[in-house]
């Protein structure tokens, strides 16, 4: 594929940053966005917000939170959207469980006291061999720490149910890790029966957080399926 318009969404409490390693793997030639999740109190008004900055025709490359997002906005924007890749997502809502995690986390800190998600927070969304990597543990909480408090309570606050799936008709790929401790290779297999014609790959040597643990098979991924469907 000499050319493309790709649109690369982050997940719950990360930045554009968590994209650069993926991106360095992409063709230069390519046209590559990177939104944020700012502007919005629900996913329709976020996803509503970044259609605005985006080409008329865009691969949507959305990464966990950052891919129901993603299937919102091909959802309410189908002519927008010439493909979706999901990674490490979910049809799922939040366990009761975890919203009053959120919730506590939020009730603990403030504007003064946030740095970031803490670090086993961070650890065990990483594959066992590197949880105990203090760097990469180090620059995953620096993203949160950057967008601040009130990011998380917005972040917190979003509503994942209801995000469309099967009115979609784009071609979509699903990509998933066999060793994410956050989403299961059922949640996986959710999405892909409930997207017409989607399709599956997994990666081996991951943990939830693919872009920055496996950012070269990641793309490699990436653009295999999409030159197939070109």
């Amino acid at each position: 594929m000499s050319s493309c318009a790709v649109a690369l969404i982050p997940g719950f409490m990360l930045d554009e940053t968590l994209w650069n390693e993926f991106q360095g793997h992409l063709p230069e030639t390519w046209s590559v966005h990177t939104p944020s999740l700012n502007g919005g109190r629900t996913i329709r008004e976020i996803a509503g917000r970044m259609v605005a900055s985006l080409p008329s025709r865009v691969v949507l490359v959305g990464f966990s939170l950052g891919g129901y997002i993603a299937r919102q906005l091909a959802a309410d924007y189908p002519e927008r959207v010439e493909a979706l890749i999901l990674i490490a997502s979910s049809l799922r809502e939040d366990t009761m469980q975890q919203m009053q995690s959120k919730q506590r986390a939020i009730e603990a800190l403030s504007a003064h006291t946030f740095t970031g998600l803490s670090a086993g927070t961070i650890a065990r969304s990483l594959h066992p061999d590197r949880a105990s990597d203090t760097d990469l543990v180090s620059r995953i909480r620096k993203m949160g720490s950057r967008l601040g408090y009130e990011a998380l309570v917005t972040q917190s606050a979003l509503r994942r149910a209801d995000v469309p799936a099967a009115s979609l008709r784009c071609p979509t790929l699903v990509i998933a890790s066999a060793n994410d401790s956050l989403r299961s290779l059922e949640e996986a297999d959710e999405l892909v029966d409930a997207i017409p014609d989607a399709s599956l790959q997994v990666c081996y040597d991951s943990g939830h957080m693919i872009p920055l643990e496996q950012p070269d098979e990641l793309a490699a991924t990436v653009l295999r399926w999409l030159n197939s469907r070109r």
